[in-house]
């Protein structure tokens, strides 16, 4: 096995979304070990590149059809494939940066948006029924609520502790469990331990459900889906988060 396919699958992340895990982030991995030494190539291109093909698919819904459908079907799992390649590539050449990180969350949250509000729109014209375009609103706003709690819990956390982004990020560090390097029993318990990620309805599952939706040409159904998850996960998350915040103020802060 070569070094540099090693010191690649290291830059995986040990946290990976459901379908990121085991699948786009793999392959970004192996695009990753054609190109990541190409000085022309950068993350951030690649965060760009991913965000064109993301509207492109975004295009290709709102055209409609069984080819549009398909190739939009497509063109999602390239933009999430390179949303993988351009962490990876950043970690490998140990160039991440706070700007990199910023413009790829961004980034993230508007082609969900995008994809989402082009189900619905498409799917509106289908069903000539008003109720697509409100499963994607409510599930638009809710996955917005998830990360505005998040990181609004965030800001408050550190202003009462500056080293509150530090302690995260320690406490996420996770040993790798699986992987190159270790057996075929080590993977398939892995693979096993990863299928509940699928409950968590983040980016990741968003790829493959609206995917398999394209191509089922079942849009509203998936838009129920998408919209009752995120309204159960926007709610739960921001009361998670506020009650956290509570818990914490009661501890007083080590100097």
């Amino acid at each position: 096995m070569s070094e540099k396919l090693t010191h690649l699958w290291a830059t995986k992340n040990k946290n990976d979304e459901w379908w990121s895990s085991f699948v786009t982030s793999p392959l970004a991995i192996a695009a990753n070990y054609f190109v990541v030494d190409r000085a022309w190539i950068t993350p951030n291109g690649i965060t760009l590149a991913s965000f064109v093909a993301a509207l492109v698919a975004g295009v290709c819904i709102v055209v409609g059809g069984p080819v549009n459908f398909i190739a939009a079907a497509v063109l999602i799992h390239l933009a999430h494939v390179l949303d993988c390649m351009d962490g990876q590539m950043a970690r490998y050449r140990r160039v991440s940066s706070p700007v990199g990180s910023y413009f790829d969350r961004l980034t993230d949250q508007i082609q969900v948006t995008v994809w989402f509000g082009a189900a619905g729109f498409t799917a509106y014209l289908q069903s000539a029924s008003v109720l697509p375009l409100l499963l994607a609103f409510v599930g638009v706003a809710c996955y917005g609520l998830r990360g505005y709690a998040k990181y609004v819990a965030i800001e408050i956390e550190t202003a009462r502790d500056p080293n509150y982004p530090t302690k995260m990020a320690q406490a996420k560090v996770l040993p790798a469990t699986a992987g190159l390097g270790f057996g075929l029993k080590a993977n398939a318990l892995w693979f096993i331990r990863e299928q509940p990620k699928i409950l968590g309805f983040d980016e990741g599952v968003f790829v493959f459900m609206l995917s398999a939706a394209l191509v089922l040409d079942a849009l509203t159904p998936m838009l129920m889906v998408f919209a009752a998850s995120q309204l159960f996960y926007g709610l739960f998350r921001a009361l998670q988060h506020g009650g956290r915040i509570g818990e914490n103020t009661k501890t007083p802060v080590r100097k």
